[in-house]
C-alpha cells in the first residue's frame, strides 16, 4: 500500500488486488492521471471532503435534479446521488472509447436502414430473419421510409465497462430514449463550485456544449424546403422517470418543452399551439416511446401523442429524433451480432469489445444458459434501467429455478452474459463516512446528423453504491461521478 493511500481521506481505504482499480495500481500506488488531484486535494481531511460533498448535494437539491423510479405499487422522486470524487480518463484510452462509439452509432444507422428497406444483411445470411421480425420493437409502419438526412438513430447511449483485463468492453447499446446526458453536465457543475478552481490544473475537455451540439443535428435532419427549423422536445409528462432531463434539454438549447396535448396536426403538418396561435414545428426530439407517438397508427388508448404525427412524418413535413422504429436495434439480442453488423456495413473491425454473449432463442445456447445460470447475467432483450436483470452468483437455489423457469417460457426474451468484473473507484459512501471500492461503468453520448457526428467528451459514470453490485443504473439504487477526459 503506498503513502498515497494513507492520504487522510483515504486511510481506511482498503485497495482489492484483484479488482480493476481505476484510481490506485495492484501495488497500491496512485495511478499518473489521478496524481495532481492527489497533489491538490489529498491532505485534506474525511470531515473536509464531507462538507464539500454536502455542498454538492446541496446544489443538486436547489437545483431540483431528481429523477424517478417505478416500484410495484408506487413512484419515488429522488435526488439523483452524486460522489464529488471525480473519474478521469486519459486521452489515448478516449480516443479508443470516441472512435468505438462512433463506429457502432454509424454501423447501427446503415443497419436500420437496410433493414427497412433491401434487407440485404438478412439475405446474405449475416443475421437471422426471425431475430428482426421476431422483436417488440420492429415497426412494419418504417419499411420503405427514408427519415430526413438519412439518419435514424441521432442520440445514441453506449453502455461501456472496463473490465479486470484493463480492456473496454460494451454491455449494451441504447439507441431509443437514453438518459443520463443531463446529469452529467449538472455533476461538472457541481464540483466546479465545491471544488472551486482545480480545473485551472487539469486540462478537461468541457461537457456543457452537448445542447449547442443537440440542437446543431437536430436542426440539420430538417424536412426539405425549411430554412430555419423550429425544434421542440416532447416529453410524456412530470411523472416520467426522466422528466428532468426532458426539460434541461428543452431549456439548454432554447427550445419548447411540449406534451402530446400542445401539439396538433392539420394538412399534415404539426403546430403547436401558443397564446398567439399555431406555430408550425419541424424537427421533434421525442422522449416519448414509439407505441404512445400517434393514436391514430399505433395504441390507440396513448394520450401521450400527437393523433396524425406519424401521418406527417410520413409525408416528410416532420422529423422525429430518434426515428421511430430505432429500437429494434438495441434489442439486446440483436447486440450479439454488432461485430458481424459493423463488419458488414463499414469493412471495420470493432474497436471496442463486445461482451460474449449467449441468446436463448438458440437451442445449444439456450441449454447451456439453463446449466450455468449461477455464473451468468440473464437480462431480458428490451428492458432498460437495469430491470428485470438477474446475477447468477447472487441468485439462491429457488431464485434460479425461477429464472430458469421464465427463460424456458420467454426464450426468445432473454440473453446472457458471463460475470464480468467492472472495474471499481474510489467512491464516499455516507453510512461509513469514508471511501471504499465500488463497480462503475460509462454511457456515453453519440450524436449524429445529415452531415456532422459529435461524442460528448465525459460521458456518465454510473456507480454501485451497494458493495459487491454490478448493477449501477439510478433507477437501481445507483449514483454517479464527474468524468473528466482530458486534452492531449
Amino acid at each position: 500500500m503506498s503513502s498515497n493511500i494513507k492520504k487522510p481521506i483515504f486511510s481506511s481505504y482498503i485497495n482489492n488486488p484483484h479488482l480493476f482499480d481505476e484510481v490506485f495500481d495492484n501495488l497500491g500506488n496512485t495511478k499518473n492521471v489521478y496524481q495532481k488531484l492527489f497533489d491538490l486535494y489529498g491532505d485534506h481531511s474525511i470531515l473536509d471532503y464531507v462538507q464539500l460533498n454536502n455542498k454538492a448535494k446541496s446544489s443538486f437539491f436547489n437545483q431540483g435534479i431528481t429523477f424517478q423510479t417505478y416500484g410495484e405499487h408506487d413512484t419515488k422522486e429522488k435526488i439523483f446521488p452524486f460522489d464529488l470524487f471525480p473519474r478521469i480518463i486519459d486521452p489515448d484510452e478516449w480516443d479508443i472509447i470516441e472512435r468505438g462509439a462512433i463506429q457502432r452509432s454509424k454501423a447501427l444507422n446503415l443497419f436500420l436502414w437496410d433493414i427497412y428497406h433491401d434487407k440485404k444483411i438478412i439475405k446474405d445470411g449475416i443475421v437471422p430473419l426471425d431475430l428482426i421480425s421476431s422483436s417488440a420493437n420492429y415497426l412494419h409502419q418504417m419499411i420503405g421510409v427514408d427519415p430526413p438526412g438519412g439518419v435514424y438513430n441521432h442520440i445514441s447511449g453506449t453502455d461501456i465497462i472496463k473490465h479486470s483485463d484493463g480492456e473496454y468492453y460494451v454491455l449494451e447499446d441504447n439507441i431509443r430514449c437514453p438518459s443520463g446526458v443531463s446529469y452529467v453536465i449538472c455533476n461538472r457543475t457541481a464540483l466546479k463550485r465545491a471544488l472551486f478552481g482545480v480545473f485551472n490544473h487539469y486540462k478537461t475537455h468541457t461537457v456543457t456544449n452537448y445542447a449547442e451540439n443537440l440542437l446543431e443535428i437536430l436542426e440539420s435532419v430538417k424536412p426539405k424546403g425549411v430554412d430555419i427549423p423550429n425544434c421542440v422536445v416532447i416529453t410524456p409528462g412530470m411523472y416520467n422517470s426522466a422528466f428532468y432531463e426532458h426539460s434541461y434539454l428543452a431549456k439548454a438549447m432554447g427550445v419548447e418543452l411540449v406534451e402530446g396535448r400542445d401539439l396538433f396536426v392539420e394538412n399534415d403538418f404539426v403546430y403547436m399551439k401558443t397564446i398567439r396561435g399555431p406555430i408550425k414545428v419541424d424537427v421533434i426530439y421525442r422522449r416519448v416511446d414509439d407505441q404512445f407517438l400517434d393514436p391514430l397508427e399505433f395504441r390507440a388508448d396513448s394520450s401521450l401523442g400527437v393523433p396524425g404525427l406519424f401521418s406527417a412524418y410520413l409525408k416528410g413535413n416532420v422529423c422525429l429524433a430518434n426515428a421511430p422504429g430505432t429500437g429494434v436495434a438495441d434489442d439486446k439480442a440483436v447486440y450479439t451480432y454488432m461485430p458481424q453488423i459493423i463488419k458488414y456495413y463499414l469493412d471495420e473491425v470493432p474497436i471496442l469489445n463486445n461482451v460474449h454473449t449467449y441468446h436463448c432463442s438458440r437451442p445449444d445456447e439456450l441449454k447451456y444458459v439453463l446449466e450455468h445460470i449461477h455464473e451468468l447475467v440473464v437480462k431480458p432483450v428490451d428492458e432498460a434501467g437495469g430491470y428485470g436483470i438477474s446475477i447468477g452468483n447472487k441468485l439462491t437455489k429457488e431464485e434460479i429455478k425461477a429464472v430458469q423457469e421464465q427463460i424456458k417460457e420467454h426464450p426468445r426474451k432473454y440473453i446472457a452474459q458471463p460475470i464480468m468484473s467492472l472495474s471499481v473507484h474510489p467512491t464516499y459512501i455516507d453510512d461509513t463516512e469514508s471511501f471504499e471500492q465500488r463497480h462503475v461503468d460509462l454511457r456515453t453520448f453519440t450524436l449524429l446528423g445529415d452531415k456532422k457526428e459529435f461524442v460528448l467528451k465525459g460521458g456518465l459514470s454510473r456507480v454501485a453504491l451497494k458493495k459487491g453490485n454490478l448493477i449501477v443504473n439510478s433507477s437501481q439504487g445507483g449514483g454517479s461521478k464527474d468524468t473528466w477526459v482530458l486534452k492531449k
